[in-house]
């Protein structure tokens, strides 16, 4: 299943009248595509990012995740869908401190209902795919700032979403680890077939992505294969 913005746009507030975060912006990706977004700071990205996970409700257009026109749906069915067909990683982890790894993955199935045992089976199977199955009883802070972003996508893929919303997850890494990230980002996008948008400042590993696309002035630009 595919992520498609149509037409969006997106404004605040602004004094007396109203700042324009987004300006009639279309963004289609496939499933099992990875598209980076660049641009300053204030180019509109996070708000690009915001709207794709129905956080925020665009004052115009279109966001179809997995086939579902979001603005058909009311709060509570945008967060059903948010539990079922998006996973979102943040660019700070936010683990629970008293949570092992395997633990912070089954609290998302948990969410959604999950059976205990399947849920723990699959915890284990996504940690293995990201290279932490030894640390599976980890804690957050026996665990080093890669490992705990390697988590952190784990959780997002507990749910099997359909779309994966990645916000700058490289920025608290050094430039190895960060390479790790980004390939394994690829690599899981390809393998689950996911449809994945990261947002991300950091341009070394763009090669990583199938497409990049320019936000600037809450204009994209031009699509551009890497």
């Amino acid at each position: 299943m595919s992520l498609l913005l149509e037409d969006v746009t997106l404004t605040y507030p602004d004094g007396e009248g109203r700042l324009t975060a987004l300006d009639a912006v279309s963004l289609d990706v496939p499933a099992g595509t990875l598209t980076a977004v660049v641009g300053p700071s204030g180019s509109g990205k996070s708000s690009l990012l915001a709207v794709a996970a129905t956080l925020v409700t665009p004052d115009s257009g279109r966001v179809v995740v997995a086939g579902l026109d979001t603005g058909t749906l009311d709060r509570a069915g945008k967060a059903r869908l948010r539990r079922e067909h998006i996973g979102l990683v943040f660019q700070q982890p936010n683990l629970l401190p008293s949570l092992t790894a395997l633990e912070q993955l089954q609290v998302m199935a948990q969410l959604s209902g999950g059976a205990s045992r399947a849920a723990r089976d699959r915890a284990a199977a996504l940690l293995d795919s990201v290279g932490l199955a030894a640390q599976a009883h980890r804690r957050p802070h026996q665990l080093s700032g890669g490992q705990r972003q390697r988590v952190n996508i784990a959780r997002a893929l507990m749910n099997e979403p359909s779309v994966l919303l990645v916000d700058e997850p490289t920025s608290a890494l050094d430039h190895e680890r960060g390479a790790a990230v980004m390939e394994l980002i690829a690599g899981l996008t390809r393998d689950r077939g996911t449809a994945t948008v990261l947002v991300t400042h950091d341009r070394t590993h763009l090669g990583r992505a199938d497409r990049t696309v320019t936000v600037r002035d809450g204009r994209i630009g031009a699509h551009a294969p890497v």
